[in-house]
């Protein structure tokens, strides 16, 4: 039945959302029925397409489905919450509810999903898996996303036990270990392309490191907050940034994707100092992160800043102050950094003082003074794509004591980002501090002697694995193409190995379309 609705939908030739609802309550009245929820049509679409009853119609697929951002990206993100424990941090502008991770508030939209499924990662992931698909959005690949306090605190037991269940989460099924839950998303139907953990930069060590790998961790998000440690000081950090440095380089020189988390308005600072922390995240090689978020101090009761705030010694910053600054933020962030937020989903119900627009990012990219190069202003989303569209670029630059190379196919005018390849070209022999790099190589023996391909990103709708001649940027051949060229790059300059930190459900990907092979827990290959 559902098959016989949607053609009669096709035939009445929908341009927008207004229409196709028109169309899909027509359609519908003709076999007495309610119209049907976009779930049932989707399924339908899939059927006819696989039995060539209909062509492929980006048109359709866009009407289909609901809050298309969430995979606009090219992947679809899923977040999953921790539950309390204790977070070593002090941090006056943290609040702190009973029975929430610290900082976190019960009316954020993944934590009532964390609450309602008891925290139980198999069931956050399920619950997240069902209500994509149900919008009509493709789960193939899922990057996972650990929220709550300072994942590297928790019990190591714990942090097993959580992975474990979320893989079984995306697998649909039920595995004896890790191990095995890894190699089972490999060929998964939701697999998982990408895992990130949140940690203070005081908790990374070499020893947590290689954890963090067995785990399948790709991304590590850095609570930074500022560059200057008299601001960090008054805040209760409890480390500098030179902390931050020392936890940046370790991350990089294992491959490590690294997002800092930046907080303008923090007790002390003010908007020009906001703005110099921003600018030395890139002028300085000694940082310069891959990803940003960027979350505007809000001011809330169940904080010690809120006191400060009575006492007269805390005062946030307007509206038109705050759009000032983002403004003067996104005119100099490199094309090779991508700004994820501008400001946190906390509900304007909880917030005494502070910034309460919630489409802020709208006001920004509507603002005449608006000049952003960063990626997401980038991406193509739904944009219909040819091969011809895209050309070859690179840019380099120094982080960490090592060359990094970011390789991209973007439109000719660069004005249209398809996708990307980190190259990093690790120095040989000094010392990383506070290991050098034969107790790194100890520690990690697959990556002796090897160039690091920290990311691959092919961008655009998200493309299923299966589905072939799409109108989008992926699968057309970029993601083999950047490869090819990292590893022409990186044998030009001495280099005779390459190590993927990939995730686990890539790994298959890598193997039979590049050659790869896993060698502990990255895949590896020699360059000829």
């Amino acid at each position: 039945m559902y098959n016989q609705i949607l053609l009669k939908i096709i035939a009445q030739k929908p341009r927008d959302r207004k229409s196709f609802l028109q169309a899909k309550k027509i359609a519908a009245s003709d076999f007495h029925i309610a119209p049907p929820p976009n779930e049932k049509l989707i399924t339908a679409y899939k059927t006819l397409l696989r039995e060539k009853k209909i062509a492929i119609s980006p048109l359709l697929e866009k009407l289909l489905r609901k809050r298309s951002i969430r995979t606009a990206s090219g992947i679809a993100c899923i977040t999953v919450m921790t539950k309390q424990y204790r977070c070593p941090g002090r941090c006056i502008f943290c609040p702190q509810v009973p029975g929430m991770p610290k900082s976190y508030l019960p009316d954020e939209p993944a934590m009532m999903r964390a609450v309602m499924n008891k925290f139980d990662p198999y069931k956050q992931v399920e619950t997240r898996l069902h209500s994509l698909r149900g919008n009509g959005h493709a789960t193939d690949k899922i990057e996972i996303r650990i929220a709550g306090e300072t994942w590297t605190a928790y019990p190591k037991r714990y942090q097993t036990w959580f992975v474990k269940r979320i893989f079984d989460g995306l697998n649909e099924t039920r595995s004896r270990s890790l191990k095995d839950a890894h190699q089972r998303n490999e060929t998964a139907t939701n697999r998982c392309v990408g895992m990130s953990i949140e940690t203070r930069p005081d908790w990374i060590t070499p020893r947590e490191i290689k954890r963090m790998r067995s785990l399948g961790v790709t991304l590590v998000e850095l609570g930074v907050q500022h560059t200057d440690n008299t601001v960090l000081d008054q805040n209760h950090r409890d480390h500098p940034i030179e902390t931050t440095i020392l936890a940046t380089k370790m991350l990089r020189d294992v491959g490590f994707k690294i997002i800092y988390h930046m907080m303008p308005n923090l007790l002390g600072s003010t908007c020009k100092m906001d703005y110099d922390a921003h600018r030395m995240l890139f002028e300085s090689p000694h940082l310069r992160p891959d990803q940003l978020k960027i979350y505007p101090c809000i001011l809330l009761k169940n904080t010690l800043l809120y006191r400060e705030y009575l006492a007269g010694r805390y005062c946030p910053y307007t509206t038109d102050q705050l759009i000032d600054l983002l403004l003067k933020i996104k005119k100099i962030v490199p094309r090779y950094c991508r700004i994820i937020r501008v400001i946190r989903d906390v509900p304007g119900t909880n917030i005494v003082a502070g910034n309460m627009v919630t489409n802020l990012r709208q006001l920004l990219y509507q603002h005449p003074n608006f000049h952003c190069e960063c990626i997401r202003c980038r991406e193509p989303k739904d944009t219909e794509f040819k091969l011809s569209d895209a050309k070859l670029f690179s840019t380099e630059y120094e982080a960490n004591g090592g060359r990094e190379i970011f390789i991209s196919f973007e439109s000719h005018d660069q004005k249209i980002l398809y996708g990307y390849v980190r190259l990093r070209l690790s120095e040989k022999n000094p010392s990383v501090s506070p290991f050098s790099k034969a107790e790194l190589w100890r520690m990690l023996p697959e990556l002796r002697h090897a160039a690091l391909i920290r990311e691959l990103h092919v961008y655009g709708t998200m493309i299923p694995l299966d589905e072939k001649d799409a109108p989008h940027p992926q699968h057309h051949g970029l993601g083999i193409a950047l490869m090819r060229e990292a590893e022409k790059r990186a044998k030009e300059n001495g280099y005779h190995k390459m190590a993927v930190i990939s995730g686990i459900g890539v790994r298959q990907y890598y193997h039979k379309k590049l050659g790869y092979k896993l060698e502990g827990t990255y895949m590896t290959k020699t360059l000829y």
